[in-house]
């Protein structure tokens, strides 16, 4: 199988592991990605104790052999119940060193030409961001279970077997991105402000846009492998995260600024005064 080459891009994966099925749908990307890519991927897993470690690697390695070279695991322990997605970003970010760095969801997956398409589009300057499906009903929720997934990566990555137990529903600012890495982190990277499942993804886009830079779509369907719920996961941490008050507070009154405004607030962030990429716009 001739790899699609995207060597200039980190995928950045944060990861908290709540469920088998998350065991499942971790697997499944990783072995997409490895196989069907020459890249680089960084995963961070931020837990108790290292459950990929102990149950998701050893699978991967056995389905992708030497390709497992292109992924890099890091593992942090904590007890602290709230999974900071936006932290673990920032620190893949700042460990990353690629042109291109893909803020990826562990679990979803889309066709490889979309993935081509948009790591294209950001080396050649045509957007600075961009997400690789459209707004609206492009999101196939996908149902899976063990023999789903078998056939999936034993038959060549047939994404007709995953479309047999699917639902359509809309997509709007989650799942991924692409970003030109000079660009995520001139823009302020994550906002370490949000602390668990927040509007941190409505933020993201209204940022990037009111601050100037090209931000795009192209017109492709994101599969999205469910999973359980739980208080990591929306809609069930719109009641379950302690933080989420504070979080919906902070978007109301960012999206009140203006582009000027939004780089006053961003140059005032202490948290990005701790990467060795520093803020810069």
């Amino acid at each position: 199988m001739k790899k699609i080459d995207l060597s200039k891009a980190t995928f950045i994966i944060p990861l908290k592991i709540d469920s088998d099925d998350r065991v499942r749908n971790i697997i499944t990307i990783l072995c997409f990605i490895l196989k069907k890519f020459k890249t680089n991927v960084i995963l961070k897993e931020v837990d108790g104790r290292k459950i990929f470690q102990d149950y998701a690697l050893p699978q991967i390695k056995e389905f992708v052999g030497n390709d497992i070279k292109q992924l890099t695991y890091i593992f942090e322990q904590s007890e602290d119940p709230v999974f900071y997605r936006m932290k673990i970003l920032n620190e893949m970010i700042n460990d990353s060193n690629t042109e291109v760095v893909i803020n990826y969801d562990c679990d979803v997956l889309m066709k490889p030409e979309a993935y081509k398409k948009c790591y294209d589009l950001i080396l050649n300057k045509t957007y600075d961001m961009i997400y690789p499906y459209g707004f609206g009903p492009y999101q196939k929720q996908i149902y899976a279970d063990d023999d789903m997934v078998s056939n999936f990566l034993n038959e060549n990555f047939d994404f007709s077997i995953l479309e047999k137990k699917s639902n359509i529903y809309d997509a709007q600012y989650g799942h991924v991105q692409f970003f030109d890495r000079e660009t995520y982190i001139n823009g302020g990277m994550e906002n370490e402000n949000f602390r668990g499942s927040s509007p941190e993804d409505k933020e993201r886009y209204f940022r990037f846009t009111t601050l100037g830079y090209n931000v795009g779509r192209i017109d492709n369907y994101v599969y999205h492998l469910e999973h359980s719920r739980g208080p990591n996961s929306w809609p069930v941490s719109y009641q379950k995260n302690p933080y989420m008050k504070k979080n919906l507070d902070l978007w109301e009154n960012l999206q009140k600024l203006n582009k000027n405004e939004l780089i006053d607030y961003y140059k005032s962030q202490m948290y990005l005064k701790k990467y060795s990429c520093h803020y810069t716009k």
